[in-house]
């Protein structure tokens, strides 16, 4: 008999959770807080822009590396964090940030090399990894005390070998809501350095940070501006997760290379829709703090009603999401839970198990989005009041 047509590496990765989830919301008609998609729009000026270009006249291929006002932008936008980017050589618009991050795996990793991942990891990031061929190694966050996770710098320091040639490292993190501090990106920064490492950092969520906390690119710490791949989007900054512009800045040797395998698997993407892009970058950041605030005051009111219907919720610092433990509940699997959630409850959630290399470890963990309208969420918690 033929073997299975899709290489052995790739057979993980056949389905995805979100995709899973999704269905099972839809079949029982539950409020989907599993997919970390939000419900609203984004600023007005913007789909004004993005509606101009859709009627006049730009539906063509846009350059290779994105159109010249949309790298302007994003040169200009990174400014913030004090980083000058030319957008001519130091700048490449991809398929949002999982094209970016696959194009970058793909073209600075291969086979025999190892890539360090933070465990939890978004899912894509395994699939990514060996899409390169490449190995992941997995570094754990662990959870003090006060209930926060941070990054295990012991496990950090251990895991690196000769053969790593890379880590990918997400900040505010998903799934677990962490942003890391400044001790922590100092020693990480450290580490590549000393050790030779590429840097390949997903800060998607970068404006979405609460309570006071501050994103802090790693590109920004001593050694890194030229072994960092900094990755961002519009997605999340302006919900607008269906447009799929994301881009990468780097050095031009590091751009360079991304674009020579990005080029093979998009060559472009979104061409009406990168002016609009550009000109919410430039205009829309005061509407980007508005959803921030209000995004805190959602990840207060779902963590109140999670606590309410008796999970132990988690502290969250950033991105769409919170965590709880179903224990108290009287559940040990948090898996088992959420694929029967949808029909017990009328609620979608994901385990954060899934996202990990170690499920054991983290089996008591459920993740839930809290990017929905206040209505939503109300309706989500009074549902989930049943499991009490």
């Amino acid at each position: 008999m033929r073997e299975p047509a899709l290489v052995p590496r790739l057979r993980p990765f056949t389905s995805t959770v979100f995709a899973e989830m999704t269905a099972l919301a839809v079949r029982h008609d539950a409020v989907n807080l599993g997919q970390g998609f939000p419900d609203t729009d984004g600023p007005a000026g913007m789909l004004e822009t993005a509606k101009n270009s859709l009627f006049g006249g730009d539906n063509q291929y846009p350059p290779g590396p994105g159109r010249p006002e949309l790298r302007a932008a994003i040169s200009r936008h990174r400014q913030r964090y004090g980083a000058s980017y030319d957008p001519d050589t130091e700048i490449l618009v991809t398929a949002g940030a999982t094209e970016a991050i696959a194009a970058s795996l793909i073209a600075l990793t291969e086979a025999g090399d190892e890539v360090l991942v933070v465990e939890p990891y978004y899912d894509s990031y395994a699939a990514a990894v060996a899409m390169a061929g490449a190995q992941r190694r997995v570094i754990g966050l662990v959870e003090t005390e006060n209930g926060q996770l941070e990054l295990d710098l012991d496990a950090l320091r251990d895991a690196i070998t000769p053969k790593t040639r890379a880590m990918l490292l997400n900040s505010p993190h998903n799934p677990t809501g962490t942003v890391f501090s400044r001790a922590q990106l100092e020693e990480v920064a450290r580490l590549c350095v000393e050790h030779d490492l590429i840097a390949v950092t997903d800060e998607v969520y970068e404006h979405l940070v609460f309570d006071g906390a501050e994103h802090l690119p790693l590109a920004s710490f001593p050694g890194m501006r030229e072994r960092t791949v900094a990755i961002s989007s519009a997605g999340k900054t302006f919900n607008c997760t269906g447009w799929k512009i994301g881009w990468i800045c780097s050095t031009p040797e590091l751009v360079a290379a991304v674009k020579a395998a990005k080029q093979f698997i998009t060559f472009v993407s979104g061409g009406p829709l990168q002016p609009a892009v550009a000109y919410a970058l430039d205009n829309e950041l005061e509407w980007v703090e508005n959803l921030r605030a209000s995004l805190q005051e959602k990840r207060d009111r779902l963590s109140a009603g999670l606590a309410d219907a008796g999970f132990a919720v988690r502290p969250s610092a950033g991105t769409y999401f919170v965590t709880a433990d179903v224990r108290p509940l009287g559940f040990a699997d948090a898996a088992e839970l959420a694929w029967t959630l949808p029909e017990r409850a009328g609620v979608a959630a994901v385990p954060v198990k899934v996202f990990t290399d170690h499920p054991d470890e983290w089996k008591h963990l459920l993740r839930f989005a809290f990017c929905k309208r206040n209505e939503v969420i109300d309706e989500a918690v009074e549902r989930l009041r049943k499991l009490v």
